[in-house]
């Protein structure tokens, strides 16, 4: 018997039981009834919490995210394990104790199975006797959703060998997000939209995919996974890889086909599809439906999940939709229109279905070469079974969402820096590079940029800083216009990266790009688009036709940054390229072997946590609590454990908090707590006179400014404790700033240095970095009086 099998629904409001969630949503709905849900308090979303001062804003639907009773917790379901009577006296069972459960866990994280074999072969008197029953040991641990195989045929071709779907249940894999308790104090069951049944639960489903080689140089091995999270966990907390907030669900086979090259993009496509037919049915049946769920304290919930965001790169999002190269995957734009100035209509879901099915009523879709021919003169891709076909509001055109790395960061290193080289001169602008200000967090291209093949979002990032000043005025073809065409899109690239949006934000956002558009005629002019056939006119580019549907992205799914690709490149390494590494290589089971050491992987992690439960003294509810200290970082696994085992949190392995100044009780924080400054307990020199520091840095007037600060200091009191004669200066070459955050106060950001260093023989013309000071009218942004020499 499962879970769902004994389940009883209760209404909130009058208590009665109902056999499944349709009739209690039957019941609630009904107007006429004597049900009363009105006094029924519910909680505030943790979204929603406020501190003094802030106003935050939003939809609030009290009529929806019920609760229907109580389940089984995910440490419930861990205790239901064959061997929990055995950890009542021993907690690492099968291990003998801590000491060999964390050797165990540091081989099989580390090490392939071969090294393993060698080390477990040394003369020493601890067990495992051998690397097969070190992995028998940890197969016994308690163990999250399985793993299943399925293989898959096309009639009409033959691969080139057997093709094989490596799958988990979607439904199965979101059930233990959600039931997991350290996402509990980072996550939400609000809606935003009321689209579904009294006291439905939304679970806004995001994945994501792509391809990606798992062998250098030779060997041609690749990998397709899949990864799915929730939106319901906050955003900031699924960008971190170290979160595990993200799951890998599947893994598409990429077979070769014995056809013509032409189809064999066609079949991979179908091959694709197929697989996600599988892996998402029971996800589809839910948003439907609706499912009970299990939160992280056991409550029990009427859950719906529709597919809200895809995070994918334009080939990917092609072949999602259904179109070819030549049209946009999210609006009606074909290839001619990419450069156009205006958006273009959404390329709804419902018009591409119904294009298929007016194609296929009139080509059989498995007649491949007369259907690719027709489905290419309409811009299809020729696949007649889309997977979101039946997913419930599942539509291409919104939950194909704009992505920043791929679009705005590769946009900028293909097209931008390219047009930024060509008018300024390879040497000229890796000069300008080369000799640029070194700034402490910032990388400096001591080689110049103009070498590099390939970058890191990192270092998109860093050239787009500077790219603007870099190019001004470095020669004659770069004019002023060129300059403000460049700056206008990257300012469009650096708003559409912000974590909160207003109307305001969006339509300078939006500004921006129009006025790219406006000026773009000087990069036609100084002749900077090239082609292979020389200078081009036309801007119909891909990626830039994309960026007319960030404003409508946004609005409809949030902050574009919370779906960079960032976090799914670094999935690719953690569950592709990094366990490879750890298999014997062969072309016929490396996945098979991947698949065994994620799932290994995820079992230590499931007992870990396992173990953190065990130790709890007080119970779950009264630990996940809201947070409403300041915070300088987000892991969700370090905040659970120092409520729930702080004597446990030194051992855990993990990125910790960055330093918080405004909480040092030595360091200099302004009466209202805006800034915090730090320096070391050691200044760089220690007795420096006024004279010697005013040569040093070439300051004039720095004998005038100290007194006019003393002056300030002292409210204009006279003081005898120092003098310009023979007052001695501690000098610090640097200094740390740190702020709050200017869209959330809650949080910390990380601290940034100021550098401050004179002249000397290393650094013949010093060092100092530039500081901005915002003023409104006489008052500066810290609400004090300046005195005129600051």
């Amino acid at each position: 018997m499962t879970e769902r099998d004994h389940l009883v629904f209760t209404c909130p409001g009058c208590q009665s039981p109902f056999p499944s969630p349709g009739a209690l949503s039957g019941h609630v709905n009904d107007v006429g009834g004597s049900c009363n849900l009105s006094k029924i308090p519910y909680p505030v979303p943790p979204s929603f919490y406020q501190r003094p001062g802030e106003d935050i804003r939003g939809n609030y639907h009290p009529t929806s995210g019920y609760i229907y009773g109580k389940g089984d917790t995910l440490l419930d379901k861990m205790q239901a394990d064959i061997h929990e009577r055995r950890r009542e006296h021993v907690v690492h069972y099968p291990f003998a104790d801590e000491g060999e459960w964390e050797l165990g866990k540091f081989l099989l994280q580390h090490l392939p199975q071969a090294a393993i074999k060698d080390f477990l072969k040394l003369k020493w008197s601890g067990h495992p006797s051998g690397v097969d029953q070190l992995i028998g040991w940890v197969e016994e641990l308690p163990s999250g959703p399985s793993w299943n195989v399925t293989a898959l045929e096309i009639d009409e071709c033959k691969a080139n060998r057997a093709v094989q779907l490596v799958w988990r249940d979607a439904k199965e894999v979101v059930e233990d997000l959600l039931s997991n308790p350290i996402f509990a104090n980072y996550i939400t069951f609000d809606p935003h939209v009321a689209q579904l049944p009294v006291g439905a639960t939304i679970i806004p489903i995001i994945l994501a995919s792509d391809k990606t080689p798992v062998t250098r140089h030779t060997g041609g091995l690749e990998m397709h996974p899949v990864f799915i999270t929730v939106g319901n966990i906050q955003s900031d907390v699924r960008m971190q890889a170290t979160s595990h907030a993200w799951r890998c669900i599947a893994f598409i086979p990429t077979p070769t086909f014995d056809i013509h090259p032409d189809f064999q993009t066609l079949l991979i496509s179908q091959i694709f599809h197929r697989c996600m037919d599988i892996v998402f049915k029971s996800l589809k049946e839910c948003a439907l439906n609706g499912s009970p769920m299990t939160d992280a304290l056991g409550y029990i919930r009427s859950c719906y999940t529709p597919l809200v965001a895809y995070i994918a790169d334009l080939p990917v999002s092609s072949s999602l939709v259904e179109m070819n190269e030549n049209a946009s995957p999210v609006t009606m734009a074909t290839l001619a229109q990419f450069g156009d100035p205006t958006p273009h209509p959404p390329r709804a879901g419902s018009g591409t279905l119904k294009q298929i099915e007016d194609l296929c009523r009139e080509v059989n879709p498995w007649d491949l070469v007369p259907f690719q021919k027709k489905a290419k003169a309409i811009k299809l891709l020729g696949v007649h079974l889309p997977f979101w076909r039946n997913w419930r509001f599942a539509d291409p055109a919104f939950f194909l969402v704009g992505e920043i790395l791929h679009t705005c960061h590769k946009f900028f290193f293909d097209h931008i820096l390219k047009w930024c080289k060509e008018v300024t001169g390879n040497h000229i602008l890796d000069s300008r590079y080369k000799t640029q200000h070194k700034h402490v967090g910032t990388r400096h291209f001591t080689s110049g940029v103009t070498h590099i093949k390939q970058m890191t979002g990192r270092e998109h990032r860093d050239i787009q800083r500077t790219i603007v000043p870099m190019i001004s005025k470095a020669t004659s073809r770069v004019t002023p216009l060129f300059v403000y065409c460049i700056r206008s899109i990257i300012e469009f690239i650096y708003r559409a990266q912000s974590p909160v949006h207003s109307s305001a934000s969006l339509a300078a956002m939006v500004s921006a790009l129009q006025e790219f558009h406006a000026t773009r005629h000087a990069v036609v002019e100084a002749e900077a688009r090239q082609g292979a056939s020389g200078a081009k006119s036309d801007f119909n580019i891909p990626k830039l036709e994309l960026f007319q549907s960030f404003a409508r992205n946004i609005t409809d799914n949030g902050n574009l940054i919370q779906y960079t690709a960032d976090v799914s490149e670094r999935l690719l390494i953690t569950h592709c390229k990094l366990p490879f590494e750890r298999t014997s290589r062969n072309a016929k089971t490396f996945t098979d072997q991947i698949v065994a050491i994620l799932n290994r992987e995820e079992s230590i992690r499931r007992f870990d946590l396992y173990q953190i439960l065990r130790l709890a003294t007080a119970p779950l509810e009264h630990v996940i609590v809201a947070e409403d200290e300041e915070i300088s970082t987000i892991n969700p696994m370090l905040s659970f454990m120092s409520r729930i085992a702080p004597e446990e949190e030194i051992s855990f392995q993990g990125p910790r908090p960055f330093r918080n100044y405004f909480a040092n009780p030595k360091g200099f924080l302004l009466e209202n707590g805006v800034v915090a400054f730090h320096v070391t307990m050691k200044p760089d020199r220690a007795d420096v006179s006024v004279e010697e520091m005013q040569i040093l840095y070439g300051l004039p007037y720095l004998t005038q400014h100290i007194v006019e600060y003393i002056d300030f200091a002292s409210r204009g009191n006279p003081t005898g404790l120092w003098n310009l004669r023979n007052g001695k200066i501690m000098m610090w070459h640097k200094f740390r700033i740190q702020q709050h955050s200017s869209f959330r106060s809650r949080y910390i950001t990380k601290s940034q240095v100021v550098q401050a260093y004179p002249r000397s023989p290393e650094r013949p013309f010093g060092a100092g970095d530039a500081v901005l000071l915002a003023r409104a009218n006489t008052d500066n942004l810290l609400g004090e009086s300046l005195p005129s020499s600051l």
